[in-house]
């Protein structure tokens, strides 16, 4: 990487506009997929869903990922970050705008639809933002680097969750008994009424994006190449071992996270505290996004004294812990300690990615496609949690979050360590 040493000390200014347009990118984008934790008792109750089809909610928002990831590094490789980024909002915008007829119609699969639209939209972004802000500045400060953009991401993560119960979610909650006894004309015009509340902040969420995508397209952005030239491969990067464990790493912490925030509200329901509605419930995933913040921002300093790699292992340990007490504690204390787990998590990703991608040279995007793969923990974990909360209690459906970190804390501990398959 000797030119982009040569020209990060030569013109470290040309690298703060990029840096700031791509953390924009990064608030809007985060904004957006938070708000699908209060999307999910939302549309339960629109379309009358179980807990296990409820959260294919995120199924079919994290599939995407895995899906895209791949033909999104294929197509960033041949056409450049900004390319990517453009491609990445407008696809966003025609999934978000996707809500307004799927609200109409009140069709379950077509919202599922949609949000899989708006994730290949974000998988062009994530797999575009997280190398280019790798490669936009100093490698050896990459993590730190990286911590600060997702500290801007994390702001629009913790704001999504208040504004997207102030705009789905009802002051008072109207209690599934009262429900239950409306006559079919009214149960019909109720549940019409609840799809329709989806539509103003997705529309404007499409105007957004499709605004966003028109403006980048006149920014010139600096290119940003990778050491070394060849083909575009994918069979090489399978020997990179510690990588493919960083696949899991990826897994591992987008599903926990995913699924904690997904059933917190949830979570809150079944514990019956007088006084605790959904929209109020709804604020301890604020606080869980807002711990994340904080510890991205502390991230970022704290990784410049501290090694990532025990970073990684302090983070998962605690994250296990907090997880293993609050299934055995009740009341809200156990909410507050699965919304703290969000200060333990904050800096898992960076750290992850970066291990991951260390002494890859020039198959930088094309193993971060494959850690991009990773985020599809956040398709699976959701949907094994439903199904054990429909049979066995929603308590017991936080063993997964468990297991994954056990396997971050396994990565951070040895799977991490350079090792490359003859």
């Amino acid at each position: 990487m000797t030119g982009v040493r040569t020209s990060i000390r030569s013109k470290p200014a040309a690298f703060l506009v990029p840096l700031l347009i791509v953390m924009s990118l990064m608030f809007f984008w985060n904004m957006s997929r938070n708000i699908n934790d209060i999307l999910i008792p939302h549309l339960k109750r629109a379309c009358q869903l179980t807990d296990f089809q409820s959260s294919l909610v995120q199924s079919a928002f994290f599939g995407a990922y895995f899906l895209m990831a791949l033909p999104a590094g294929l197509f960033i490789h041949r056409r450049g970050y900004q390319a990517g980024m453009v491609t990445g909002l407008v696809i966003a915008a025609a999934g978000a705008a996707l809500f307004y007829p799927a609200a109409e119609i009140r069709y379950y699969p077509l919202f599922l639809g949609a949000l899989f639209i708006m994730a290949a939209g974000f998988t062009f972004l994530e797999v575009t933002a997280t190398p280019y802000i790798s490669k936009l500045g100093d490698p050896g400060e990459a993590s730190s680097r990286l911590s600060l953009s997702a500290a801007v991401g994390s702001v629009g993560a913790t704001a999504a969750p208040y504004i997207g119960s102030l705009l789905l979610l009802h002051k008072e909650d109207i209690p599934d008994t009262v429900v239950q006894t409306y006559r079919a004309d009214q149960l019909q015009t109720f549940l019409k009424a609840e799809a329709d509340l989806v539509k103003l902040p997705y529309v404007s969420l499409a105007l957004l994006f499709f605004v966003m995508a028109v403006l980048l397209m006149f920014v010139k952005l600096p290119a940003i190449k990778e050491d070394g030239s060849g083909r575009y491969t994918f069979k090489d990067i399978l020997n990179y071992r510690h990588l493919l464990l960083g696949v899991g790493a990826v897994f591992c912490y987008v599903g926990a996270e995913v699924g904690i925030v997904s059933f917190l509200i949830r979570y809150a329901q079944s514990l019956k505290l007088p006084g605790l509605t959904q929209q109020k419930a709804a604020l301890f995933i604020s606080l869980f996004m807002g711990l994340v913040l904080a510890g991205r921002l502390g991230g970022a300093y704290i990784l410049k004294k501290i090694a990532a790699p025990r970073m990684l292992i302090i983070s998962a340990g605690g994250a296990f812990l907090l997880v293993a007490v609050a299934m055995l504690a009740g009341g809200y204390g156990s909410l507050f300690l699965l919304a703290l787990i969000g200060l333990l998590t904050s800096v898992m990703y960076p750290v992850i990615f970066t291990l991951s991608i260390g002494g890859l040279g020039r198959h930088t995007k094309t193993a971060s496609s494959l850690l991009i793969m990773g985020i599809v923990g956040g398709a699976l974990v959701p949907p094994a949690m439903g199904y054990v909360s429909d049979h066995a209690g929603i308590r017991w459906s936080f063993i997964f979050p468990a297991l994954c970190y056990v396997y971050v804390l396994f990565f951070a501990l040895k799977g991490h360590k350079l090792h490359i398959r003859k």
